[in-house]
């Protein structure tokens, strides 16, 4: 069985932060697509900040619907994969090394911001909420997904995820019971800075026993990164609870 660990393609390894990202890169990219659309937004020319964003796959996504994006993430590794990535794609994207907390970017410089695999995994949720206020032009909408706290939350992050050794893809401490975040809690941060959230979107696995499979699959060796979206399939819930994971979109008060 692989070894979970994060930001690396070494033989025997498995990981689950990239995992994620190409599992739910279609449900991100759909939802997104529905934001705009909400808000009459064009995505042509914006631009778009991504903070967590691994190894580029939702700053290539933005891209590829015609966004100007810079992507940073608190990982040199991970931020080395991405730019390999963006160099293969050949697409307007800029990888940098920050963490979500504190990005060095330009304030209000960008008319989209998406905050990925960090609301649940930072220990200052205020200040990576402050930070990505701070990132957003007038108007600006600020995107998010990320895991709620329930039973089956803990169950799947802190259980099958992380713990038990048949299915675990990440590794020890990734996630903890108190980082998880159900929706008021995001909102009450991001309402601190003047953010007002408009929407929460859960979304899940069509099957959950896909899940399950992929995992097993991916960690025996079976599959690759690639083949992971071919085995589950995530869908937008938008009239469902969010049981595990969910998206939110948020603008500022005048927006």
């Amino acid at each position: 069985m692989a070894i979970a660990e994060l930001d690396t393609e070494a033989p025997g390894t498995v990981d689950g932060r990239q995992l994620r990202a190409v599992a739910f890169h279609q449900v991100r990219m759909e939802y997104v697509d529905g934001v705009l659309t909400r808000t009459g937004t064009a995505p042509g020319g914006l631009r778009a900040a991504v903070l967590g964003g691994g190894r580029g796959t939702v700053a290539l996504g933005l891209a590829r619907l015609g966004m100007d994006v810079v992507s940073v993430d608190p990982s040199p590794a991970a931020t080395a994969m991405a730019r390999a990535a963006v160099a293969d794609a050949g697409l307007p994207v800029e990888a940098r090394t920050a963490p979500a907390e504190a990005p060095g970017l330009p304030e209000g410089g960008f008319d989209l911001v998406y905050v990925a695999d960090t609301f649940e995994v930072t220990g200052d949720l205020d200040a990576v909420a402050a930070s990505a206020a701070r990132l957003l032009a007038p108007r600006g909408i600020l995107v998010y997904d990320t895991v709620n706290r329930t039973w089956v939350s803990r169950l799947i992050y802190l259980g099958a995820f992380q713990a038990v050794p048949m299915t675990r893809i990440m590794p020890a401490g990734r996630y903890a019971r108190e980082r998880l975040r159900p929706p008021a809690e995001v909102e009450a941060a991001l309402a601190a800075h003047g953010l007002r959230v408009e929407d929460v979107c859960s979304f899940k696995p069509t099957r959950a026993l896909d899940l399950v499979t992929a995992a097993l699959a991916r960690r025996g060796g079976r599959i690759g990164d690639e083949e992971v979206p071919e085995k589950v399939e995530f869908v937008l819930d938008p009239e469902g609870a969010p049981v595990v994971t969910y998206l939110g979109y948020a603008r500022g008060a005048a927006g």
